[in-house]
């Protein structure tokens, strides 16, 4: 991958051009404005991972550029080394914390010994996790100087190795994101998917519940709801809201921040979005399924952000059996695919842009269908 350039005096002309792209990919769906939402042009990415490189003495952070663009990503030989004094794309409590954590590192042979990576997880409220990633195995010696790390820096420490993993205060934080005067309270767990760029997150949390807003006539059904992110910020519009979510991780969080936030009118179920539409057609059924009571619900809104794949065309068909779909995607290409599908039975009312990705070619979209006619 190429290491972003960040250059905050260019951010207009690089969103223009992702604005540019997105409104001529997506002209034959004939969608109405598009809405663009800008991120902070530096310092943006509340998490990040670096390689921790050794010559000598030195110690200094690294990614890795891939030299080609038609080669084996895995090939070594393809692989150049950028050292990193400092990281424009991390936010700023991360760029503090790095080279402070590289001095206190740097002298102390035991917690630097075949330390080969560190993972940052940070939050606008200020917590700050780090997660060490050993060749070897840590032992009571290793934890005592990771906890003397811990209270120099002021940071929470996890110490990872093969089949082991040390977590010496806890294994998350806690973040919190104002949208529309609510103060949202959410956990994200070290080593879990969370929204990357908090401030894009917000701002996709507000256009959510603006887009589904006086909904509470009728049920909204989430599928692929992670840690409750959209799920917590739209309980509110909707009578009763059902999310279900595959991962045993990310179930667990969402249901810890429905209870953060009081939230009581949302029920989590850990099932894949493919499950979850056999058990609407009856043709699934088991202990999970009947506790859901799905006939309790009268579903007015689907909600689906799916990982960057997409949905096949059978989900598609099965999300165009409700009246409104609201559509949160990370890849446009595969968004633009399903709405070949989806644009037969709905009609694109709002259509958005985030820059979740700025200095990249990546950028994240929501839609909202309602049913035609």
């Amino acid at each position: 991958m190429a290491i972003p350039v960040v250059d905050p005096a260019r951010y207009d002309q690089q969103l223009e051009a992702k604005r540019e792209r997105i409104t001529r990919d997506f002209a034959r769906f004939s969608p109405p404005m598009l809405e663009v939402f800008p991120s902070p042009p530096s310092h943006f990415r509340q998490r990040c991972e670096f390689r921790l490189w050794h010559e000598g003495d030195d110690l200094f952070y690294a990614m890795f550029e891939i030299q080609g663009s038609e080669v084996d990503p895995e090939d070594p030989k393809r692989k150049t080394v950028v050292r990193l004094d400092d990281y424009p794309v991390a936010g700023r409590q991360i760029n503090d914390l790095m080279p402070r954590l590289l001095d206190a590192l740097r002298d102390n042979d035991l917690l630097r010994r075949r330390l080969f990576q560190v993972e940052f997880l940070t939050t606008l409220s200020g917590e700050a996790l780090v997660t060490l990633i050993y060749h070897r195995r840590l032992d009571e010696a290793w934890e005592a100087e990771a906890r003397a790390l811990q209270q120099a820096l002021g940071i929470m420490v996890i110490g990872r190795a093969r089949k082991q993993r040390l977590v010496l205060t806890r294994d998350h934080v806690w973040e919190r994101l104002a949208v529309d005067g609510d103060e949202l309270v959410y956990q994200q767990v070290e080593n879990s998917f969370t929204q990357p760029n908090a401030e894009i997150c917000r701002a996709m949390l507000a256009w959510a519940r603006d887009v589904t807003r006086d909904s509470q006539d009728g049920d909204l059904v989430e599928l692929y709801c992670g840690n409750g992110n959209f799920t917590v910020a739209l309980a509110g519009n909707f009578r009763r809201v059902l999310a279900t979510e595959i991962s045993r991780t990310s179930v667990a969080s969402a249901r810890v921040n429905l209870a953060a936030n009081g939230i009581a009118n949302t029920e989590v179920g850990r099932m894949s979005a493919e499950e979850f539409s056999q058990a609407l057609k009856g043709e699934k059924g088991g202990r999970r399924v009947a506790e859901m009571a799905l006939d309790d619900y009268a579903f007015s809104t689907v909600l689906v952000d799916p990982p960057r794949a997409g949905l096949d065309e059978e989900s598609c068909r099965q999300l165009s059996e409700y009246a409104r779909i609201v559509y949160i995607s990370c890849n446009p290409e595969t968004l633009a695919d399903n709405l070949e599908v989806l644009t037969r039975s709905h009609e694109i009312r709002r259509f958005a842009l985030f820059d979740q990705f700025p200095w990249t070619h990546h950028c994240e979209c929501g839609v909202l269908l309602e049913r035609r006619g």
